[in-house]
C-alpha cells in the first residue's frame, strides 16, 4: 500500500508509525484508518519488527475526526460498511509492543486510537478528551473495552460520559497516562524504550504475554493459572529460555530465536 495519510518507518527492530496530516492536526480520514489497519498488519506478521511507536507529525497527535465539512462529519453510514472500530486491526492485536507517543492533542478519536496501545506516554503541553457525547455521537474504536480497563469504571465514566477535556497535568491523576513529559521529549522517550525492548525482550515471550494481558480481565483467577501453565510449558526448555538467562548472567544482549510468525502456539481456551 501507497501511504498517504500515514508515514512508516523500520528502524533497529522498531516500527514507527506517524498519523501524517499536520496541517489538519492529523485529524482521522477513513483513509487513515484503512492505511494505520495495513501498518499494523504490517507490524504483526513481520518478525524484523519487534516494538511500535505510533506518533503524529507536528503539535499533534490526532484532533479527533475530520470535520471540515462538519455537518456530514456523522452521517449515516451503510450499515454493512460501517465499524465504530475506525481501524479493522486495532494495536492490542498486535503482537509486538505498541507505544504511543502523544506528542500533542488527542482529542475524541485522537485519545481512542492511544487507548488502544499498550503504552502511552502524553506531552504535558497537550490536550486530551474523549469529547463524542459533545459531538452528537458516542465514544469509538473500543472504548468502552480499553478504558476501564486502564482506569477503571469511575474514572472512565468521567472520561466518556462527560466529553470534558483535559491538559497533561490533569490528566496524569486520570491513570491513562504511563508517564507525562514535554512534548519534544515524548518520541524520543518512547523510541529509546520501543529499542531497548526490542533488544532485551524475547520477542514469543512478549508476544503471549501481551495476548493474555489484555484478556485477563475477563478471566477468573483459576483461568489465569491455567493459561499461564500451558503458555509457560511452550516456553520453558526452549532456545530463549535457555538463551535469556545465559546472555543475562554473561552480561551481553540477547540473540533471541523464536519467532512470532512462525512458534505462535495454539491457544489454550
Amino acid at each position: 500500500m501507497e501511504y498517504q495519510d500515514i508515514d512508516f518507518v523500520v528502524e533497529d527492530g522498531v516500527a514507527v508509525i506517524t498519523l501524517n496530516r499536520p496541517d489538519q492536526l492529523n485529524t482521522f480520514t477513513g483513509r487513515m484508518g484503512v492505511e494505520l489497519e495495513h501498518a499494523y498488519r504490517r507490524c504483526d506478521e513481520d518478525d524484523t519488527i519487534r516494538a511500535v511507536v505510533l506518533t503524529g507529525a507536528g503539535r499533534a497527535f490526532c484532533a479527533g475526526a475530520d470535520m471540515t465539512d462538519a455537518a456530514a462529519t456523522f452521517e449515516v453510514q451503510d450499515g454493512a460498511e460501517f465499524s465504530a472500530a475506525a481501524v479493522g486491526f486495532p494495536a492490542f492485536r498486535v503482537r509486538k509492543l505498541v507505544i504511543a507517543a502523544v506528542n500533542g492533542h488527542a482529542i475524541g478519536l485522537g485519545l481512542t486510537l492511544a487507548l488502544q496501545c499498550d503504552l502511552r506516554l502524553l506531552a504535558r503541553e497537550g490536550k486530551y478528551g474523549v469529547v463524542q457525547v459533545r459531538r452528537g455521537v458516542m465514544p469509538d474504536a473500543y472504548a468502552h473495552w480499553t478504558l476501564p480497563r486502564l482506569v477503571g469504571i469511575a474514572r472512565a465514566a468521567e472520561l466518556l460520559l462527560t466529553g470534558r477535556t483535559f491538559r497533561g497535568d490533569e490528566v496524569e491523576p486520570l491513570g491513562i497516562a504511563n508517564r507525562v513529559l514535554p512534548a519534544e521529549q515524548v518520541l524520543s522517550a518512547a523510541l529509546e524504550l520501543a529499542r531497548e525492548c526490542a533488544v532485551q525482550a524475547a520477542p514469543l515471550s512478549v508476544a503471549i504475554s501481551k495476548r493474555l494481558l489484555w484478556e485477563s480481565l475477563e478471566l477468573g483467577p483459576e483461568d489465569v493459572e491455567r493459561k499461564e501453565t500451558a503458555l509457560h510449558q511452550v516456553l520453558m526448555g526452549g532456545p530463549d529460555a535457555i538463551e535469556g538467562p545465559v546472555a543475562f548472567m554473561q552480561k551481553r544482549s540477547p540473540e533471541w530465536k523464536l519467532r512470532v510468525s512462525e512458534d505462535w502456539p495454539e491457544w489454550p481456551s
